[in-house]
């Protein structure tokens, strides 16, 4: 048996930037719509406030060295940086920059390049939404610039690997059609700079595109079963869900379905590194269409995190990886920081949970 390898994602957008102030209005940061949130149903836990770290600004570096703190008290070994690359523009990159520049905090990490288009209303293409930038791709060239763009940070010694390849993620693999030539060109890249080369994982929330991710040439699929709760559920169900979705009701999923759905569908025999989610809540960003899980608590958190680490804890302690989602996306509901309801209790809970795998 082996612990897992605990690497939480961590959304960079807690600070105003040009793009957004134009295209959000100005002081736009994802704590804006985090505080216009409002409970759409009986029960429902909105708005999410923030804990001890409050409603922090990301450049400010004390931040990110409590943040790293609390991390290492969670047992977590590093944080997933999400990571915008557009065809030569970056976005959103303040913070990981000064994280390679300074050194600090002095935690581990590795990237996952968030390779989506933008648009107006939900980050997420919906009918009528008004493209903000395209993700494109510029081809060999634009490949080149992106490796060295970010050498820096595939030379630092935080840079988390996998048997001595550098990890790396793509949010939309299917997408890049690319990918064996991009691939191609990054070992080539790495190598001539005494790398060993990338472990590539491609996210998805969806079980049946594993198949196509492994087959588009990727080392591993990262899989968050979120979406899956209502999308394997009776017909019966999806229409009552499409129907209320229509009249602009919210269609609320009990955290507990999806904490029995993730361990039962997850299968430690394929090339796939879970990744768990402590609560799910898009309503902030896009209001009564969004998913919503509701009802978790420290206790189903745990529930979760000892499921799946039972079934991973067979694993060689190198593959044995586990992702959460997230550290930080308030604007999803989906944290593990400190908030005013329960404190400290997600991060403790999951150190209990690691701290039952024996090495």
């Amino acid at each position: 048996m082996s612990k897992p390898r605990v690497i939480a994602f961590y959304l960079p957008q807690f600070y105003p930037t040009p793009e957004n102030d134009e295209w959000w209005g100005k002081g736009f940061t994802e704590w804006t719509n985090v505080k216009k949130a409002v409970p759409l149903f009986k029960g429902h836990d909105q708005p999410k406030i923030p804990g001890e770290l409050g409603y922090y600004d990301l450049r400010d570096t004390k931040i990110r060295e409590q943040q790293a703190e609390l991390a290492r008290r969670g047992g977590i070994e590093g944080f997933c940086y999400w990571h915008y690359w557009f065809n030569g523009r970056r976005l959103l990159d303040r913070v990981f920059s000064e994280v390679i520049e300074s050194g600090k905090p002095d935690f581990p990490f590795c990237l996952c390049w968030a390779n989506h288009s933008w648009y107006k209303k939900t980050w997420d293409k919906s009918k009528g939404d008004k493209l903000l930038i395209e993700q494109t791709y510029g081809g060999e060239e634009d490949y080149k610039r992106h490796f060295e763009a970010m050498l820096p940070a595939f030379k630092d010694p935080r840079y988390i690997t996998v048997d001595g390849r550098l990890l790396f993620g793509f949010f939309a693999p299917t997408d890049f059609h690319e990918f064996r030539l991009f691939s191609s060109i990054w070992n080539n890249l790495a190598h001539k700079h005494g790398l060993a080369g990338f472990h590539f994982f491609g996210y998805t929330t969806s079980p049946w595109y594993y198949d196509k991710i492994m087959a588009a040439g990727y080392d591993s699929v990262v899989m968050d079963y979120v979406r899956t709760v209502t999308n394997t559920r009776s017909l019966f169900y999806r229409l009552v869900k499409h129907i209320q979705t229509r009249m602009g009701l919210p269609h609320p999923v009990k955290y507990i379905d999806y904490v029995k759905k993730s361990i039962s569908l997850f299968d430690a025999n394929l090339n796939l590194f879970p990744s768990i989610d402590p609560n799910f809540d898009h309503s902030p960003r896009s209001g009564s269409k969004g998913t919503i899980l509701f009802n978790s608590t420290p206790e189903l958190w745990g529930e979760l995190c000892d499921g799946i680490f039972d079934k991973t804890a067979s694993r060689q302690r190198q593959d044995n990886i586990v992702f959460i989602k997230a550290w930080n996306e308030w604007g999803e509901g989906n944290y593990l920081e400190p908030d005013a309801r329960h404190g400290m209790a997600y991060i403790d809970v999951l150190k209990q949970a690691i701290d039952r795998q024996d090495d």
